[in-house]
């Protein structure tokens, strides 16, 4: 198996969209897809496997995107492997903007694909309104300002594998992992990416609501 890139997909419920974002990705020339299920109630695991991906099933639902990729880190660390592609299952990420996020990697440690830099007009104005929000709570939480720090596709090399550690379950990892990039002095950039919306990828993701339980949790934690 080639070690060098592992694409690590977190996903709960994406049946109807898994195989398809799976075939796509490998259609860019990514053998190594993990997809990171976390405790699906729907046939999730079984068409990512049919698509060609490997499978890890959390034994319980953990309430979100954190814990998944979280074990997702965790694989790859144990594996060896040298960078670790993030994507979220839903669709929104084009695949062919992988290579563009890996250009860099190997001169800074974390590379997130921003949606905040252009087409920023294409964004609908929830979402543009939580990531501005998401921006400087995480500035005022973790100390480093990012664009989009919402974010989940990202690229880590290898230094960032060995050091990023995730705690929170749910939607609060975002800003977590950037907590972490300033924690432990990594460096970073933002490269600007293509998101694909659909009824099903805004479906999902973060809300009015998760945010303000978010700002509830790290003032517990403060």
């Amino acid at each position: 198996m080639n070690k060098d890139v592992l694409i690590v997909i977190p996903g709960y419920n994406e049946g109807k969209v898994i195989f398809n974002v799976i075939k796509e990705i490998k259609k860019e020339g990514y053998d190594n897809i993990l997809v990171v299920d976390d405790a699906s109630i729907d046939n999730t695991k079984q068409e990512s496997l049919r698509a060609g991906a490997d499978v890890i099933t959390q034994p319980i639902n953990r309430g979100g995107p954190g814990a998944p990729t979280m074990t997702g880190i965790i694989y790859a660390r144990r594996e060896g492997f040298n960078k670790v592609v993030l994507m979220d299952a839903d669709g929104q990420h084009a695949p062919s903007d992988i290579k563009k996020l890996l250009k860099d990697s190997d001169k800074y440690d974390v590379i997130i694909g921003s949606r905040m830099i252009s087409n920023i007009k294409d964004m609908p104005f929830v979402r543009r309104f939580l990531n501005f929000g998401g921006s400087f709570v995480t500035l005022f939480f973790f100390g480093l300002f990012v664009r989009d720090t919402q974010s989940g596709f990202k690229v880590l090399n290898r230094r960032a594998i060995e050091r990023i550690n995730l705690t929170y379950d749910t939607f609060e990892f975002c800003s977590e992992m950037i907590g972490e990039i300033y924690r432990h002095n990594l460096s970073f950039k933002e490269v600007p990416i293509q998101v694909i919306y659909t009824d099903h990828s805004q479906s999902k993701g973060q809300s009015f609501s998760n945010g303000l339980k978010m700002i509830w949790k790290f003032l517990l934690r403060k």
